[in-house]
């Protein structure tokens, strides 16, 4: 068995993993990279691997770092099946559609304004695209198994996000396991990742590997900074991923307000059409979730839901005025309606942005965090006066004790581990702790190397 670091070897996005099993070419995850310009380049340069050679994809999860390169992979060539669960599919077809939306807009706002260094800017993929790619996607059985050739396959749940799994694959005598993205102990939405116990061969993520979440009561928290912004006449901007987090969000608000700790009577916005639809899945799939079904069904009582492009301006200019609180994608500032917010928002001191979850280097809400004064948006610089906060509590990751606890599950060492999906300070200090707590043989791999397993 032979395995490809064709993405997230150095980085924390674009999870691409080729397994060669000498009968079939399986390829876990197809995501974008995101961020910095040198990772976003990556997506227009070649995958590394004939997309025609490969047999099928083996998708983890529905968040565009993993899955957001299978329009461009079936553009290129790969007439494969896509196997996923049944909640990462329908997520899917909401995720990809946008993100070719997006891309199409992009391209269309660059040749307007002459912003773009070739002839004529074009999107990776198109909305065409997408839909034909969403044609390649198969169903798994209710236990999560299936056969491809030789190999057997397992998809285990991961938390996370709504149907997010790790992967096992089984062939040429090696059991590899893949742990997608694991999500936590005590999230607030879904169960703990299902543990797992043997492995030959294991790549895992290391998203959070050199740091632990806050312990921190993020509804003790969020109810503070409503109240506080409000009494000085402020609004609240929760610059949210449309997917899990959202819906996260929703939650905790319900409950504050059900609480009494913020006004019964506040406006709360969700402005996402993205969102609204991903709220009707996991309203779908609650029975993937450990909230109640009473809780489920009320996320979006009492909140407006903004669906017209010309609302969304209408309703930013109305909380730049008066205290309200807004939901909107996407989650770390990189496009989306959220920088209708942020143009308005941002100047303010009254005003409270506050992110909620992981920023990737690079984007936005990355800069924003670390303290830069300033943002550009749609070719404007744009000042930060506003009172920023980040609540890492609402990750959807697990933390380096949460990682460490889940590896301890294994009955015996796995005889290669490979770190992935982390920025290199975070990969390397997991990979550190599984080396000198577990005595394992691990590595963090290079991006394109290729190991035979």
């Amino acid at each position: 068995m032979k395995v490809t670091f064709l993405g997230a070897a150095d980085a924390v996005t674009g999870s691409r993993h080729l397994i060669d099993t000498g009968d079939r070419r399986l390829l876990l995850d197809c995501g974008l990279f995101q961020g910095y310009k040198a990772l976003r380049e990556r997506n227009w340069g070649p995958l590394g691997v004939a997309p025609a050679s490969i047999d099928a994809v083996l998708l983890s999860h529905a968040h565009l770092d993993h899955s957001g390169y299978i329009p461009a992979l079936v553009r290129q060539g790969f007439r494969g099946q896509i196997f996923s669960t049944p909640a990462t599919r329908k997520l899917c077809e909401v995720l990809l559609a946008d993100s070719a939306h997006l891309m199409e807009e992009d391209a269309r706002r660059a040749n307007r304004t002459g912003s773009t260094r070739h002839a004529k800017a074009l999107p990776l993929y198109t909305l065409k695209d997408a839909q034909r790619a969403l044609s390649h996607f198969v169903g798994l059985p209710r236990d999560g198994r299936l056969k491809l050739g030789a190999n057997e396959i397992r998809f285990t749940p991961a938390g996370h996000l709504l149907g997010a799994s790790c992967i096992t694959v089984q062939g040429a005598g090696r059991r590899l396991v893949f742990s997608g993205d694991l999500g936590r102990a005590k999230d607030l939405m879904l169960p703990p990742p299902q543990p797992l116990d043997e492995a030959d061969v294991l790549l895992v993520e290391s998203t959070y590997g050199d740091r632990r979440h806050p312990a921190e009561d993020v509804q003790e928290r969020l109810g503070r900074i409503i109240r506080s912004t409000i009494d000085r006449g402020g609004s609240v901007l929760l610059p949210s991923f449309a997917v899990g987090r959202a819906q996260a969000l929703l939650l905790v608000l319900q409950r504050l307000r059900a609480a009494g700790e913020i006004p019964g009577e506040l406006p709360i916005f969700l402005d996402s059409p993205m969102a609204r639809e991903a709220t009707e899945i996991t309203q779908e799939y609650g029975r993937l979730l450990k909230i109640s079904s009473g809780e489920l069904a009320r996320l979006c009582e009492g909140v407006r839901v903004v669906s017209k492009p010309q609302e969304s301006l209408k309703v930013a200019q109305a909380v730049a005025h008066r205290p309200g609180v807004v939901i909107s994608a996407s989650g770390m500032a990189t496009g989306g309606r959220v920088l209708n917010y942020l143009q308005v928002m941002a100047p303010q001191a009254r005003h409270h942005i506050c992110f909620a979850g992981f920023q990737v280097g690079g984007t936005r809400g990355a800069k924003m965090i670390a303290g830069a004064r300033e943002i550009k948006i749609r070719g404007e610089y744009v000042p930060v006066s506003a009172e920023l906060s980040h609540l890492e509590g609402f990750s959807g990751h697990a933390d380096s004790e949460e990682l460490m606890a889940w590896l301890r599950q294994f009955r015996r060492p796995p005889s290669q581990t490979f770190v992935v999906h982390g920025e290199p300070q975070a990969a390397d200090a997991l990979r550190s702790r599984i080396q000198d707590e577990l005595g394992w043989q691990v590595r963090v791999p290079q991006h394109g190397e290729t190991v035979e397993v």
